[in-house]
C-alpha cells in the first residue's frame, strides 16, 4: 500500500505543535513499518535535514507559495501522480476535492466555536484570523468525505461529534499524542549552563509558553504573575518564548503594570532540543490556557521533572490527570494562588513532580504511530 502524508511545514525552521506531531508520526512510522510505501509531501524550506528518506519513505517537495493553493491544488495532484492509495492530512485541513481515500487529523475545532470567536474578537494576528476563516470554510466539507477523522483527546472527540452532529460515527477516533524521548530530567551541568547562557536565562524563573493566540491566556498569566510578585516579594522572573516585545508591552499596559517588563525574559525562538534544559531550570511551568485539544507542553514539563499549573477546561484535566495543580484560567487570582502554593509547599512540589513522571510515561509517539498505522491498514482492507 502506498500512503501519502501531508507535512507542508516540516522543513520550516520555526516548527510548532502540529508540525512536531506530524514529524514524530513520520519518524516513528519509519521505525515500525517496513512494508508499506510512504510519500511525504512538504514545502521546501531551510530545515531539510530534520527528516531523512529511507527505502520505503520518499520525500516530495512541492513548490507552491500560498497555502490554500498548495493544499487544494498541488497536494492532491502530486498524490495522484505518486499513486497514493491513502492521503493523510495532518494539520486540521485537507483538499476538498480528491478521489484518494482521505485521513484527516483534526486536532481541534476551536476556530468553529462561538465562545472562542468571542475571545478572539479584537485580538490575534491577521495571519491567525485568515487561517481561522480558511478552516471554517474547509473543515465542514472534508468531514463529509474523510474515511477516518483522527483527533487527539476524548474531550476533542466528543466536542467534534457534538458540534457536527456525528455522535456514534465510527469514522471519528481519538489517538493520543506523545512525548519525545529527549524530554527527560537534564542532569548534565554543562548542558544546563550552555542553554542558560544561550538564552540569557535568569537564576530563578517560571516558564510560560504563551503566544499571541488568545487561547493561550497570556494576558491572564501576566496579570497573575504581577500579583504574585506583589504578594510574595520574590525575585523570580518569567521566561517567555518567541514573543514580540511590542505585543508584550501592549498587554502590560492593559493590565496596568508596565514595570513588569523588567521581570520578563524574552528568549526568541527556542529549538526543540533546547527545551528540556529550560524546563529543568524552571521553578514552575505555567500552562493556564483557556482551550486546548491536548497539551503536549504539560507532558514535556512533567517528563523533565517540573511541577505544572494548568487549567480545568477542555482537554487539560484529561491529559494532566492528578499530576498538575488545576486552576480556573478565567480567574488570574487562582493562578496566583497556585504559584504561591508551589513555591511554599515543598511536599506538594515533590508530589507533583513524581506524579508528573508517571503521567508523562503514559504517552508515547510509538504508541500513537502504531494506532495510526492500524487505521491505514483498516482503510487498505476496504
Amino acid at each position: 500500500m502506498k500512503i501519502g502524508i501531508e507535512g507542508q511545514r516540516l522543513f520550516r525552521k520555526k516548527k510548532h505543535g502540529m508540525d512536531m506531531v506530524a514529524l514524530e508520526l513520520i519518524r516513528n512510522l519509519q521505525e515500525i513499518d517496513h512494508e508499506n510505501e510512504y510519500v511525504i509531501f512538504v514545502k521546501p524550506d531551510s530545515d531539510y535535514k530534520v527528516l531523512q528518506q529511507t527505502p520505503n519513505f520518499k520525500i516530495v517537495q512541492l513548490k507552491s507559495g500560498f497555502y490554500p493553493f498548495w493544499e487544494q491544488i498541488s497536494l492532491p495532484k502530486a498524490a495522484r501522480k505518486a499513486g497514493c492509495e491513502i492521503l493523510h492530512c495532518t494539520s486540521n485541513t485537507a483538499p476538498v476535492n480528491t478521489q484518494i481515500p482521505l485521513v484527516v487529523t483534526l486536532h481541534d475545532i476551536i476556530y468553529m466555536e462561538s465562545s472562542y470567536l468571542r475571545i478572539l474578537q479584537g485580538s490575534g494576528t491577521l495571519y491567525q484570523k485568515i487561517g481561522n476563516i480558511y478552516r471554517r470554510l474547509v473543515v465542514p466539507r472534508i468531514l463529509k468525505t474523510s474515511r477516518k477523522i483522527i483527533t487527539v483527546s476524548h474531550f476533542e472527540k466528543n466536542r467534534i461529534a457534538q458540534f457536527f452532529g456525528i455522535s456514534g460515527d465510527n469514522r471519528l477516533t481519538a489517538v493520543y499524542n506523545g512525548v519525545s524521548e529527549h524530554f527527560k530530567p537534564i542532569t548534565d551541568q554543562i548542558e544546563l549552563d550552555r542553554v542558560k547562557t544561550k538564552y540569557n536565562l535568569p537564576e530563578h524563573f517560571f516558564f510560560f509558553l504563551g503566544n499571541t493566540d488568545p487561547k493561550k491566556n497570556t494576558k491572564g498569566a501576566l496579570k497573575a504573575f504581577s500579583e504574585f510578585l506583589k504578594i510574595s516579594k520574590s525575585d523570580i522572573q518569567l521566561v517567555m518564548l518567541d514573543y514580540d516585545k511590542g505585543e508584550l508591552e501592549k498587554l502590560l499596559e492593559e493590565i496596568d503594570d508596565k514595570t513588569l517588563i523588567y521581570r520578563i525574559v524574552l528568549t526568541g525562538y527556542v529549538v526543540n532540543t533546547d527545551l528540556p534544559a529550560i524546563y529543568r531550570l524552571s521553578e514552575i511551568f505555567l500552562y493556564p490556557s483557556l482551550r486546548e485539544s491536548f497539551g503536549i507542553p504539560m507532558l514535556e514539563a512533567m517528563a523533565c521533572g517540573v511541577p505544572v499549573i494548568t487549567s480545568n477546561t477542555s482537554s487539560m484535566p484529561e491529559i494532566a490527570g492528578d499530576a498538575a495543580l488545576i486552576i480556573d484560567p478565567f480567574k488570574p487570582e487562582e493562578i496566583t494562588a497556585a504559584m504561591i502554593r508551589l513555591i511554599n509547599d515543598k511536599d506538594l512540589r515533590t508530589h507533583l513532580i513524581l506524579r508528573g513522571y508517571e503521567q508523562a510515561a503514559r504517552f508515547s509517539w510509538r504508541s500513537m504511530a502504531q494506532n495510526v498505522l492500524e487505521i491505514y491498514r483498516e482503510i487498505g482492507k476496504k
